[in-house]
C-alpha cells in the first residue's frame, strides 16, 4: 500500500506506535535523543501517550493526528513524541502524574506539553479537533509571551511530583489490629447487590478479592466470603465476561457488570484465571472451573505466540464500532439456531430492544450453564468467528507474560491438568531464555524476535513471583535460585537504600527526567508490594533474615496508606496478614512426595509455601529433612514440628 506520509515510528515494533506511522505528524518514539533535539532546536515537546486497545486514542488520532492542518502546526512548533504506555509505563507515570496535578484527573489518550528539557507544564486527555488546535496555539503563544510563568509552572509541577515520591518514615512496629480496621473501612465501599465497589465504572481488581478471601478464611470473616462469592458470580454472569468464547473485558461501564468497555487485556484475564482458580479451591464451585477453562482456551486460541509468549490485548473496536464483534440481535440468533433460538435467547436474557445500541450483550441470570446451552453457544461462536476480529496488539510484555505464567500455574495447582503445567513451562522458558540476557538483565518487550526495551521493576517482580510459584509445581530448584539471583539484581540496580523502597526504573537507565516508585496497588498490584512479598517468601526458603526484615520495613512504610485506602493497597494488606499471623511452610520428602505435594496444593492454603526435600537439595528450608520414607513437615518461622506420613494428620 502506498502511503502519503511515513514518519519515524515505522521503525518501531509496538502496534500502537505503528498505528501512527503514517500520520502527517512527524512523530518520534521516546528516547534520550528527544530532549537533545528539543534543546538544540529550542522547541517545546508534546508527549502523546496511549495504547493499542484504547478507543478514544483511536478517535483522537482519526480526528486530529490525521488532520493535515493540525499536523502541520504540531510539526512546526513541537517535537512530537508518541509513547506506548504499556511499553513505557515509566514515561506514562511521570507525565500522567503531571497532568493529574494540573487538572485533577487523568486517562488516555494522555497529551502533555513539556519544556525542551522534558519538564511538564501543561496537559490533558482527549480533545476534539477544534479544541486541540486552539490549545496548541494557546500553548505556543503563552510560552512566547509569558515564558517566566510557564517556567514557574513547570517548576511547581516538578516539586509536586517529587513531593508525591516522598514516602513515610514508617511506623516502629506492625499494628496487629490494622487488618480489622482496614477491612471495616473497606466494607463501607462494598456493593452488596452487584458485588465490587459501589461505583461505576467497575474494574475487576482481581487481587482485591484474592486478599479478601485470604483474610476471610484466616480471620473468620464469613461476610467477606459472601461478598467475594457474590462479586465473582456477578462478574461471570454479566457482559464483562464473554459468554461465548471466554475471557473478560477490561471493565464494566455500569454497576451491574453488564456493559463492558470491550477491550480484552492479557493482564486482566491472567489475574482472573488465578482468582477463579483460588476461589474454586475454596468453594469447589463448578462454574469457576468452567470460567478458568474457557478463559484459558480463549488465551490459547487468540493471545498465544509461537515461542511460549502471550500477546497483549484485543481492541474494543471492530468494523469501526465499539463492541461490534460481541453483540447480537434476536433475528441473528434466530437465523443461526432456528427452533433452538428461544432457549438461547431466554438463557442470555436477550430482548428485541437490546441493551447496547439496539443489540444485545449476552448475560445470564445464574452461573450454571446447561449442556444444551453449551452446545448452542458453540454454534453461535462459529458464526461470530466470521466477523471482523478486533485489532490485536501482538507485542509481548515480560510483566504481563509472567502474570499469565502464574495463571497457568494456579490453574494447574487447582485442577491438576498436565496441559496447564506444559503451558507454564513454555512460558517460563520464553521469559528466561529469550527475555533474560547476560548478567540477569531482562527486557520488557518482544515482537518478531526483537526485544528492545530494558525491563522495569514490575517485569522483575512478576517474573520472580512466577519463578517461586513454578518451583512449587516442578520442584526444580534452579527456578528458586534464579528467583533469588534476580532479587539480588533488583537490590543492586533498583533499590533506594535511603528510603528502603524500590525505584520503578534501574540505575542504568538514562532517558527519564525523574525516577519514581510504584506503591499503590491497582488492577495489577504495585511492583513494590510484589517485591516485598517475594522477599518474604525467599526469606522462608533461604532462611534470610535480612530479606524478612526488609519486607517488613517496606510494609511499615505504607502502613498508613493501607489503613486509609485498603482497596488500593490490597497486596500490601495480604503481606500484612503474612507478617502478623501464622505462615506455614510445608516440606515433603520421600516416596510419593510429588503426589502428596500435588494433592496438598489442591486445597485453599493462602498463607503457605511448599518445598520438596530431595537428597541433593540445596535449599536451606529443606536441609536435614531428606527421607526415603514419606515425611510431611509443617514448619512455621523455619521451625518444624514432628513429621507425619499422612495429609490428614497435618495440623494446619
Amino acid at each position: 500500500m502506498n502511503y502519503k506520509y511515513t514518519n519515524e515510528l515505522i521503525k518501531e515494533s509496538s502496534p500502537y506506535l505503528l498505528q501512527h506511522a503514517h500520520n502527517p505528524v512527524n512523530w518520534v518514539a521516546w528516547s534520550n535523543k528527544v530532549i537533545e533535539k528539543a534543546q538544540k532546536e529550542n522547541k517545546l515537546i508534546l508527549i502523546s501517550i496511549g495504547y493499542s486497545a484504547c478507543h478514544w486514542c483511536h478517535v483522537m488520532e482519526h480526528e486530529s493526528f490525521e488532520n493535515e492542518q493540525i499536523a502541520n502546526y504540531m510539526n512546526e512548533y513541537f517535537i512530537c513524541v508518541k509513547v506506548d504506555r504499556e511499553e513505557r509505563p515509566d514515561i506514562d507515570d511521570i507525565y500522567m502524574t503531571a497532568v493529574q496535578l494540573l487538572t485533577g484527573r487523568g486517562g488516555w489518550p494522555l497529551n502533555c506539553f513539556a519544556l525542551p528539557n522534558g519538564e511538564a507544564f501543561w496537559g490533558g486527555t482527549y480533545f476534539k479537533p477544534e479544541q486541540w488546535l486552539l490549545l496548541l496555539k494557546n500553548v505556543v503563544q503563552t510560552y512566547k509571551q509569558q515564558k517566566d510563568s510557564v517556567l514557574s509552572n513547570a517548576l511547581e509541577i516538578r516539586k509536586g511530583i517529587e513531593k508525591m515520591e516522598q514516602s513515610s518514615t514508617g511506623a516502629a512496629n506492625l499494628q496487629v489490629d490494622l487488618i480489622r480496621q482496614s477491612i471495616d473501612n473497606w466494607k463501607s465501599y462494598f456493593d452488596w447487590t452487584y458485588g465490587g465497589l459501589n461505583q461505576a465504572p467497575k474494574f475487576p481488581m482481581p487481587n482485591n478479592y484474592k486478599t479478601l478471601l485470604q483474610i476471610a478464611q484466616k480471620n473468620k470473616y464469613p461476610e467477606l466470603i459472601d461478598f467475594v462469592i457474590l462479586t465473582l458470580n456477578k462478574m461471570l454472569s454479566g457482559g464483562l465476561y464473554d459468554q461465548l468464547e471466554g475471557g473478560f473485558a477490561r471493565y464494566s461501564t455500569d454497576v451491574y457488570w453488564l456493559v463492558p468497555h470491550f477491550e480484552k487485556m492479557l493482564y486482566d484475564n491472567a489475574q482472573l484465571v488465578s482468582l477463579y482458580s483460588e476461589a474454586y479451591k475454596f468453594s469447589k464451585e463448578d462454574a469457576y472451573k468452567r470460567i478458568v477453562y474457557e478463559t484459558l482456551r480463549f488465551i490459547e486460541n487468540n493471545f498465544s505466540g509461537t515461542k511460549g509468549n502471550f500477546y497483549s490485548s484485543y481492541d474494543a473496536d471492530s468494523e469501526g464500532k465499539e463492541g461490534a464483534y460481541y453483540v447480537w440481535t434476536i433475528k441473528e440468533i434466530g437465523d443461526i439456531l432456528a427452533d433452538d433460538a428461544d432457549d438461547f435467547i431466554a438463557y442470555y436474557r436477550m430482548t428485541e430492544k437490546g441493551n447496547f445500541e439496539g443489540k444485545n450483550i449476552l448475560h445470564t441470570k445464574g452461573i450454571d450453564e446447561p449442556e444444551k446451552i453449551n452446545l448452542l453457544k458453540k454454534k453461535v461462536l462459529e458464526v461470530r468467528k466470521k466477523r471482523e476480529l478486533p485489532g490485536l496488539d501482538d507485542k509481548s510484555l515480560t510483566a504481563w507474560n509472567a502474570l499469565m505464567c502464574s495463571a497457568y500455574i494456579d490453574a494447574y495447582r487447582a485442577f491438576g491438568e498436565n496441559k496447564f503445567y506444559e503451558k507454564a513451562l513454555l512460558s517460563i522458558d520464553f521469559l528466561i531464555k529469550i527475555q533474560l540476557k547476560d548478567e540477569y538483565r531482562l527486557y520488557r518487550n518482544y515482537k518478531k524476535g526483537k526485544s528492545s526495551i530494558p525491563a522495569f521493576l514490575d517485569d522483575y517482580a512478576l517474573l520472580i513471583e512466577a519463578l517461586i510459584k513454578f518451583y512449587q509445581i516442578s520442584f526444580d530448584e534452579q527456578y528458586l535460585f534464579l528467583a533469588q539471583n534476580l532479587t539480588e539484581f533488583t537490590l543492586k540496580h533498583f533499590f533506594d537504600r535511603e528510603k528502603s523502597l524500590f525505584f520503578f526504573t534501574p540505575d542504568y537507565q538514562d532517558d527519564i527526567i525523574i525516577r519514581k516508585k510504584e506503591l499503590d496497588d491497582n488492577v495489577i498490584p504495585s511492583s513494590n508490594s510484589i517485591m516485598a512479598k517475594n522477599l518474604f517468601l525467599l526469606a522462608k526458603y533461604f532462611v534470610k533474615n535480612d530479606y524478612l526484615e526488609l519486607s517488613e520495613l517496606m510494609l511499615r512504610k505504607v502502613q498508613d496508606k493501607i489503613l486509609k485506602n485498603p482497596m488500593y493497597h490490597s497486596n500490601w494488606l495480604s503481606l500484612y496478614d503474612w507478617h502478623t499471623g501464622d505462615f506455614n511452610e510445608i516440606v515433603v520428602s520421600g516416596e510419593k512426595s510429588d503426589d502428596v505435594l500435588r494433592e496438598l496444593q489442591k486445597n485453599y492454603l493462602a498463607n503457605c509455601i511448599f518445598a520438596k526435600a530431595g537428597e541433593q537439595s540445596k535449599i536451606p528450608l529443606c536441609h536435614n529433612r531428606f527421607s526415603k520414607e514419606l515425611k510431611i513437615y509443617l514448619c512455621r518461622n523455619n521451625t518444624c514440628g514432628l513429621p507425619v506420613s499422612k495429609i490428614d494428620d497435618l495440623k494446619m
